[in-house]
Order: structure tokens, then sequence, then C-alpha cells
């Protein structure tokens, strides 16, 4: 195993170039194979876990599910807090900024973009909820597209360029699951639901976040630094691909299927496509609110 991590690094080392030394003994972050190995297993249980689940009741998670989606929300609070924090007391620069030219506030972006990163992996746990749920319609090519792809480019993202212009994605993205997280845990109280009528306007805030984060990218393609280029038109390709999966999903959900505004007001929403972790046919058959994370 050894030898093939060495070998996996240095064919990675020899196509991305050397690695940020800042992060080096980072837990995850020294070889590739352990992120991969998780995605893969991920993988697997979304190929298996409807298999095993076929003949046997659904799982109720409420409790856990309230505990879940409110450390989220927590985690992503944090996150959202010492980004801006840090980027507003060591002036970065919103159109484009290097990822050595900020002393130790690049160091503090480094710390917190490393939770960013670990968060990904938890946030599998998302679809082994709706796996224990039966509810496999909320497992979609785009829930899963999304989740395996961010704790990869991720990874990536921190052995390469961990700070400078990274930090606008993650600090926006990180704001829009304070509003979701919060909302899908208010979503598994059931006292709750008739008060939830947002849903709908979260999914513009995720389709407004990928082109807001991609103008932002664009803006150092427009008036470089020395911010690497290969990166900035790579975030831009990814904000493409979920610009069109979310709105596909916003289309099929709360445009094809005719939904009135008083439906969002009694938070009745009941569609097909689409995912959430709030609830499940073991709680309500009649609320099914629809995730696209």
């Amino acid at each position: 195993m050894e030898t093939f991590n060495y070998h996996l690094n240095a064919y990675i080392d020899s196509w991305m170039g050397p690695r940020d030394s800042r992060v080096r003994g980072w837990l995850l972050l020294d070889n590739y194979p352990p992120t991969f190995a998780l995605t893969v297993m991920y993988l697997l249980i979304v190929w298996m876990g409807p298999k095993y689940m076929k003949n046997r009741p659904p799982v109720s998670c409420r409790g856990l599910l309230v505990v879940y989606n409110f450390a989220l929300t927590l985690l992503s609070l944090y996150m959202f807090y010492e980004l801006v924090t840090a980027v507003w007391q060591g002036g970065y620069s919103f159109f484009c900024q290097d990822t050595h030219s900020a002393g130790e506030t690049d160091h503090k972006i480094i710390r917190v973009l490393w939770w960013y990163y670990f968060s990904k992996l938890i946030e599998f746990m998302d679809t082994f909820f709706f796996i224990l749920r039966k509810n496999n319609h909320q497992i979609t090519l785009l829930h899963i597209y999304h989740h395996a792809s961010m704790l990869n480019i991720w990874w990536f993202v921190m052995n390469w360029v961990p700070c400078g212009h990274s930090y606008f994605g993650a600090t926006l993205n990180s704001f829009i699951h304070v509003l979701m997280y919060s909302y899908y845990g208010l979503s598994a109280i059931p006292a709750m639901r008739p008060y939830l009528w947002w849903k709908k306007y979260i999914t513009q805030g995720q389709l407004v976040q990928f082109v807001i984060t991609m103008a932002q990218t664009s803006c150092a393609v427009v008036w470089p630094c020395s911010f690497p280029m290969g990166w900035l038109y790579f975030q831009i390709s990814y904000m493409v691909t979920m610009i069109f999966f979310f709105s596909n999903f916003y289309v099929k959900t709360y445009k094809s299927h005719g939904v009135s505004k008083k439906d969002y007001q009694n938070g009745l929403v009941a569609t097909k496509n689409g995912h959430m972790n709030g609830v499940g046919p073991t709680d309500s058959k009649s609320y099914r609110k629809l995730r696209a994370d």
C-alpha cells in the first residue's frame, strides 16, 4: 500500500506540480487514496444500500436527523463567520487573491477550508439517511454527482490552492448551507412543518450562489493575479455543470408540477424529483419536500 501511495502521489505531483507545504501532515491530505477510497465506498453504499433495504422496513431517524442537521448548521455557520472575518481583516481582494500574499490570514483561511473539505465527507450521511428511510427517489444523479465530486475536488484544492481566491465559493456555500440545514433540521420536527414555506427560495439561492461564484471567479481571469489560471477555468466549468443540474431540478420540481403558492405556505409540496433528509415515509407521506444539494 505504501508503494502504491508513493507512486500515485508521484504521478499526481508530476501532473499538478508542487503541493502547498502548509497542509503537510493534515488529516487525509497527504495521500489521495483515502479520499478516493471513501468516495468509492460511498458509491458502493449508494448502489448496494437500496438493495439491502428493499425487503426491510424503513428506519425512522427523526431524532438523529434533528441532531445531524443542526450540527451541520452550526458547522456551516462557524465556517461562514470565520471566512468572512478573516477575509475582511486580512484585506482579501474580491477580484483576485493569490495564495501566498496575506500571511496569517492565509493560514486562518486554510484552517477553515480544511473543515469545509471535511464537511463534504460528513455530508455523505445525507444519502445514507435516504437509504435507511427508503427514500430512494431522492437519490438523484444531481445528488450523487454533487456529493461524490465535492470531496475529491476539495482534496485537490487543499493541496494546491488552499487559500487565496478559493475562499469565495466556500464562503457563499457555507452561508447557503446554514439556511439549508437549519431548514431540514426544522423539517424533521413534525410541529414545525406547517411553517416551513421557503424551500423553493433555498433552491433559488443555490442557483444564485453558482452564478455569483462563476462571476467572481471570472474576475480573476479578467484581472489576474498569481492565482493559478487552470484552477479558475476548472471552477468556472464546474459551476456551469451545477447551474445546469440545479436549473433542471428547479424546473422539474417547481415549474412542471404546478405547485401553488398556498402549497408552499402550508409546507405541503409533494413531488418526485430531488431529495431531502428531513422527513420520509416513516414520518409523513403527505410531506416530502425536496432537496437539491
